[in-house]
């Protein structure tokens, strides 16, 4: 096991190093010396780029998306398998395992993230290892399922189901990251909005994947499942090595990142920006279904579940434009605003009486959601200090998963 201790930097000049545990480093093109030994960075490892590179961002969406198909599964089949092979009893421990795991284990994959970007060039072998170690749970657990165990073997069932989440867990973030790569800053406001759409659609579907789901069985779901994460993970890693072809397999130093980045990460802004979005999405997913049918119900046929699913759809369909005024307002002050609006809009949603009061403030909603969805993923990459970048992007990501494991802990004892 990597053991690890953090990172630092130092700068002398125009030279960049490293300082971790096994001492000062310097770092050019990927290769590290423990003897300090000063050089510069090529000009042309000096990249900036005023283009997205589409061909990767899509592949990582496409991994977003599977990765989000996969956590509908495991909501719909959790519950059952606890029921069918008798783990009620283990409900509130396999529910606090999981928030614990969401909120650790992304900053501790983050940080081997950061250590494998300077000392391999890239970040993949954490984002394969991850995604490797997750289809090779899917498989497991479809065989389990398969060969219906006995009293003994069925206790192996809690224990993939723990390892899954740790394996979603270590890539997720890692992969998240690169989004860094392959768009500018101008244009991560755009990207967000495209993987908002994609979360929001898939979402917003969630009953027909859960009827597919339910048709395949729980065994074929898994099976499919692990080979869907496998292909889309091997197809981020072949765009991005196609990425790297032209930095011998190595990431590239942006200009704008590779500066003197003498500070310090803002590791409490960075778990606030992941704490508020996550609080408005586990309310919405939470809160909304029942709040929205016992107060909408005189004046739509729909049930709570399908009104959340409006929200979801108003919201993908908001994305790119609410991405334009991210951008022209400037990401803190996009960040802020959401915030505040989206927590009066849902205080007024759980709290006001009125039909057309809720009504609006559903809309104001969908709308504020969709500019913190868009801004608060690139403002913690842009608290971020450059050597901590999937660090923090890990503490984002605990940050996100900490109001939904306090609300289904809560929701179960």
């Amino acid at each position: 096991m990597l053991s690890y201790t953090g990172l630092g930097k130092r700068n002398l000049g125009n030279e960049y190093f490293l300082k971790s545990g096994m001492g000062l480093r310097c770092v050019d093109e990927g290769v590290t010396h423990t003897e300090m030994n000063t050089f510069s960075i090529p000009q042309q490892h000096l990249t900036s780029s005023s283009t997205a590179r589409w061909k990767q961002l899509w592949s990582l969406v496409a991994l977003y998306a599977s990765v989000v198909i996969g956590w509908i599964a495991y909501q719909n089949y959790q519950p059952k398998l606890l029921v069918k092979f008798n783990f009620t009893d283990f409900t509130i421990l396999l529910v606090a395992v999981e928030a614990i795991i969401l909120v650790i284990t992304p900053p501790l994959a983050g940080r081997l993230g950061d250590r494998y970007r300077f000392k391999q060039g890239h970040r993949i072998p954490v984002i394969m290892a991850g995604i490797s170690f997750a289809a090779m749970i899917f498989m497991a657990v479809a065989f389990t399922l398969f060969s219906n165990p006995g009293e003994i073997f069925k206790w192996i069932l809690p224990v993939l189901i723990v390892l899954w989440l740790i394996a979603m867990s270590i890539f997720t973030s890692p992969a998240l990251s690169t989004m860094e790569l392959f768009v500018p800053v101008d244009k991560l406001p755009k990207a967000m909005a495209i993987m908002t759409i994609v979360a929001n659609l898939i979402y917003a579907i969630e009953p027909v994947i859960v009827d597919i789901i339910d048709t395949l069985g729980a065994p074929l779901t898994f099976i499919t499942g692990g080979v869907v994460v496998l292909l889309s993970g091997y197809a981020l890693k072949k765009n991005l090595f196609d990425l790297f072809s032209t930095t011998n397999n190595k990431e590239s130093f942006p200009v704008d990142s590779f500066q003197k980045d003498n500070r310090k990460s803002r590791y409490g802004m960075i778990m606030l920006l992941g704490t508020a979005l996550g609080l408005c999405t586990t309310i919405l997913f939470n809160v909304f279904p029942q709040t929205l049918d016992a107060k909408l119900s005189d004046v739509t046929a729909l049930d709570g579940k399908l009104q959340v699913v409006m929200v979801l759809l108003l919201s993908a369909v908001l994305s790119l434009p609410v991405s334009t005024w991210v951008n022209k307002l400037g990401l803190e002050k996009s960040f802020y605003a959401s915030a505040i609006v989206s927590l009066l809009s849902m205080a007024g949603i759980i709290w006001l009486p009125g039909v057309w009061v809720v009504l609006l403030a559903s809309v104001v909603f969908a709308i504020s959601f969709t500019a913190l969805s868009i801004s608060a993923l690139p403002l913690a990459l842009k608290n971020s200090n450059y050597y901590e970048k999937v660090f923090c992007v890990g503490i984002f990501f605990s940050g996100v998963a900490l109001p939904d494991g306090v609300v289904e802990l809560l929701q179960v004892i």
